[in-house]
């Protein structure tokens, strides 16, 4: 968990794009109502998303480790 304390730039770049492919994803597959793939594709950008919140979240994870101690 150190190289994402260390990185924090290279953090930041991929929490921005995660972000903005799973919203651009969610959009893409909102538009297709009634298909079956619009919903696979909605999915992969709700994991994008969730993927965003483990990196933003990383930061503190060790933290609390060390606190709970």
């Amino acid at each position: 968990m150190k190289f994402w304390k260390e990185h924090r730039e290279l953090r930041m770049v991929l929490m921005i794009a995660t972000f903005i492919a799973g919203i651009a994803l969610l959009v893409a597959g909102w538009r297709m109502t009634g298909q079956l793939k619009g919903l696979g594709i909605m999915l992969v950008g709700v994991a994008l998303l969730l993927a965003t919140l483990y990196l933003y979240n990383t930061r503190f994870a060790e933290e609390r480790g060390k606190k709970s101690r």
